[in-house]
């Protein structure tokens, strides 16, 4: 078996981890402290789930901002392969938590790294930083690219820009493996239900089953690049499974608008959104019922807006021979789908 190492238990590690078992790999998963259980994502990869025994996944404690800690499992370990997807990846949430984000998604990126390199497995390991779009930020061309600038326009965009840098300089300056995957927004029914689409699918699944009447949104215009994190974490892979480190650009190149994600996820449900108004006072109408379904809220506005992200993933198909699966609409339907059955089952989900 190969030992690998993923580090966290959110949306991504929980795709991850499923993907590397397959394939025969030991996972070893970081998870942080809480006082409430943070694994439901991972649950069903125990060997007895209902009794958390473990398999061919480990779970140590652990956390990007303590050093000590990490040289221990790393240490312990000795995996070949390191994926780096723990973060305070919330990019509204930066800017209340601007500290914090520097310190576990830039600075713990560092911690990791001086890990490898204080257990002396510089020459061994393979090391992929979860790098994103919101590097790219106020875009300075159509579409994004390896190779174009980055304008960060948050703290977790900022800080996630020293990450990418310090990757870069550690594979110069020592030679390690290290790669940072740039990728665009990616969901699923795991993903958190304070991230935009989850928000949606989870509230368009309320309304569905009679639970809720209406819920807000902020920018309901800012456009994304949507794939599913299902498709991206076998890109995360094959990152480290070519001969030479590079960096790379994951996303589908197609995109659509919170407001389209919306009108697509009612109509799954067979409900027509008509939207009324303008700005903060727009409102999102069921055609069928009269119904408003749909306000917008000026506290879910970022002080700095991305506007518009889309991706050229042209490296990625021919050098690592990667293309997304999943198309949008089905991506829209999986998530309102799940989240129906998730509701239907405990409305308090």
């Amino acid at each position: 078996m190969t030992p690998g190492a993923v580090c966290d238990t959110s949306q991504d590690g929980s795709y991850l981890a499923e993907f590397l078992l397959e394939k025969g790999y030991e996972v070893h998963g970081i998870v942080r402290r809480s006082s409430s259980f943070n694994t439901g994502r991972i649950e069903h990869l125990y060997k007895n789930p209902q009794a958390h025994i473990e398999g061919n996944m480990k779970l140590h404690y652990g956390d990007l901002t303590d050093s000590t800690c990490l040289v221990k499992i790393i240490n312990e370990v000795k995996p070949s392969e390191i994926y780096n997807l723990g973060a305070q990846s919330h990019v509204k949430i930066s800017f209340d938590l601007a500290e914090y984000t520097a310190d576990v998604d830039g600075v713990g990126t560092l911690r990791l790294l001086d890990a490898i390199k204080t257990c002396g497995l510089i020459n061994s390991v393979k090391f992929y930083q979860a790098s994103t779009s919101e590097l790219f930020g106020k875009v300075q061309e159509i579409p994004q690219k390896e190779t174009t600038p980055f304008y960060p326009r948050s703290p977790y965009g900022a800080a996630k820009l020293y990450a990418y840098w310090i990757v870069v300089n550690f594979r110069e300056a020592y030679n390690l493996f290290a790669v940072n995957g740039i990728l665009f927004n990616h969901e699923s029914p795991r993903r958190g239900a304070n991230f935009v689409t989850r928000k949606i699918s989870r509230s368009v699944a309320k309304i569905h089953l009679g639970q809720l009447d209406c819920f807000s949104l902020g920018n309901l215009d800012a456009k994304r690049d949507w794939g599913h994190a299902r498709d991206y974490v076998e890109a995360m892979w094959l990152m480290l499974q070519t001969d030479e480190p590079e960096d790379f650009v994951i996303a589908t190149g197609e995109v659509h608008s919170v407001r389209e994600f919306v009108e697509k996820s009612f109509k799954h449900i067979g409900k027509t959104i008509v939207w009324e108004g303008k700005n903060e006072n727009e409102v999102g109408r069921c055609k069928e019922t009269g119904k408003i379904h749909v306000t917008v809220n000026h506290k879910y506005y970022r002080p700095t807006e991305v506007d518009f992200l889309q991706g050229d993933c042209t490296k990625a198909r021919q050098k690592l021979n990667w293309k997304p699966r999943v198309t949008f609409d089905e991506l829209v339907r999986e998530m309102v789908d799940a989240d129906v059955e998730l509701m239907r089952n405990n409305p308090n989900a």
